[in-house]
């Protein structure tokens, strides 16, 4: 049996509220077995500097700055990614010249390229821009091409048949069939980017959630530090939160099954045949069973 929604919200509640409780538990008795809490602030010193930090301009600006860079970085990553790895996947000749290189460059970690971006832009802002596009590029390359190269041929070869060419092939057939895929990488990139434009952040930076929490450890504010982690963790969620929702809603068309408690999925019951039987009685519309069908598989983002 599915649980509902109020059952799944409460329940997510009460495992949050009991994290917190136990974080507060620990620090207030300062508790000190291996691990040492009483290093830790409590969760009240936590809310309390976070509702200093609402109330001043500087936090609102330090938030603006660092969305402003993950978005524009991961836009360019998204965008760039995906059309090198349709490309890379759909031309030997581009593989050939493009492959070496991204091969070579991709397992260099994207904070290990701050000092190629110091020395290569003329501002610290086009610099974690660059950081941060790097970092999401690499995870939607490899997934696209990945997603590209699985795609059934007869597709391909349905297209040709009717006359179709290589823009008909390729907006039929490569890039609606690979979404799933390219999504997949997305999802990936936007949480690598955070880390990296959070670093970039701390190392170059002058404004930022990144640099403000680097600041704050070098001064021994740790509330304030809390607060720059639990900033970036819902930042974190929120757009990750959003580019899967957004995939959802793009590759409605692919079939979907609902989790069902015992690790079993459960599919649409099929339509009912014609012969008999009260009108009121039989199932829902095909739309409307689609429809439930995703909203149960969309609860767990919401």
């Amino acid at each position: 049996m599915i649980r509902r929604p109020l059952a799944r919200y409460a329940l997510r509640t009460v495992s949050l509220a009991a994290f917190l409780g136990l974080w507060q538990l620990l620090t207030s008795l300062n508790v000190d077995l291996w691990l040492r809490f009483s290093q830790f602030p409590t969760v009240a010193d936590v809310a309390r500097a976070f509702a200093g930090r609402l109330a001043g301009a500087d936090y609102w600006t330090d938030l603006t700055d660092s969305l402003t860079r993950i978005l524009t970085g991961f836009a360019l990553a998204a965008v760039l990614g995906v059309a090198t790895g349709v490309l890379v996947a759909r031309s030997r000749l581009a593989e050939d010249l493009l492959g070496p290189v991204l091969e070579v460059i991709r397992p260099i970690p994207a904070i290990a390229l701050v000092p190629v971006a110091i020395l290569l832009f003329p501002s610290n802002e086009q610099g974690i821009v660059f950081i941060t596009c790097t970092a999401a590029f690499f995870p939607v390359l490899v997934s696209t091409r990945h997603a590209v190269r699985a795609l059934p041929p007869a597709w391909e070869e349905a297209v040709r048949t009717m006359g179709g060419g290589r823009l008909r092939v390729l907006g039929s057939v490569v890039l609606p069939g690979a979404l799933p895929g390219i999504f997949g990488g997305l999802s990936v990139g936007i949480g690598v980017s955070w880390i990296c434009v959070i670093s970039a952040e701390m190392i170059s930076g002058q404004y930022g959630v990144g640099y403000r929490t680097w600041q704050d450890y070098t001064v021994v504010n740790y509330p304030g530090v809390f607060v720059g982690m639990v900033t970036i963790g819902v930042l974190g969620w929120v757009t990750s939160t959003a580019v899967e929702l957004l995939g959802r809603r793009l590759t409605r068309w692919l079939p979907r099954t609902t989790y069902v408690s015992g690790g079993r999925t459960r599919r649409p019951a099929a339509a009912p045949t014609r012969g008999g039987g009260d009108p009121e009685h039989q199932a829902q519309p095909e739309q409307q069973r689609q429809k439930d069908t995703e909203e149960a598989r969309d609860e767990h983002l919401v």
